[in-house]
């Protein structure tokens, strides 16, 4: 895609992000609370695959583990149309750093107390996103956010198992909670070999 384009999609993410802290809807549980360019988006312009952001939400931490979905991503997805645009999302608490080894220096392109950050989005579409990418954290600090999510991770599994042990033999649809449980190994054995 061209350079434009994912800048583009970003942006309108942003916006649409900033449109529902405006005018918080009852049918959205999920907030999201934060945009973060992350990934191919802040080196120099060139053609891109995908997008990738991160989205912080007012969630306990336990409650986003690495690569896992919160209750209300997928309604929350289709509804800013996010399901059908490029952008892949890594889903974040809050409450905790949003980066770690795969988000890696991101820039904040929204936040629900502040709004749209000008000087992101003008880096972005000048392909100057290292201008605004936060500082990289010593190996020890890494080391050491990398041990946090590794525990939420396996609590997370642990959660997923059981549930799906509970769900398996039981009436109704299996794929939710399978695929929860997908996601929560798939989280922590990323973690577990980085």
């Amino acid at each position: 895609m061209k350079w434009t384009r994912a800048v583009h999609h970003v942006e309108a993410l942003a916006e649409k992000c900033a449109e529902l802290a405006a005018n918080p809807s009852p049918i959205f549980t999920l907030r999201v609370v934060q945009v973060w360019a992350v990934g191919d988006l802040l080196g120099p312009q060139r053609e891109l695959d995908g997008v990738t952001v991160a989205l912080a939400v007012d969630l306990p931490v336990d409650e986003v583990p690495w690569l896992g979905e919160p209750r209300g991503a997928q309604h929350w997805a289709s509804a800013t149309r996010l399901a059908q645009s490029p952008v892949t999302a890594w889903w974040r608490s809050v409450h905790a750093p949003v980066w770690n080894h795969r988000v890696d220096r991101p820039a904040l392109v929204w936040d629900a107390e502040r709004g749209l950050v000008e000087q992101t989005l003008a880096a972005l579409r000048e392909g100057q996103g290292e201008q605004v990418r936060t500082e990289a954290p010593s190996p020890d600090r890494l080391r050491q956010r990398l041990d946090e999510e590794l525990a939420v991770s396996l609590r997370a599994l642990r959660a997923g198992t059981l549930a799906y042990e509970d769900k398996r033999w039981r009436p109704g649809k299996l794929e939710p909670v399978a695929d929860a449980l997908w996601r929560a190994s798939t989280g922590y054995l990323d973690l577990l070999e980085a």
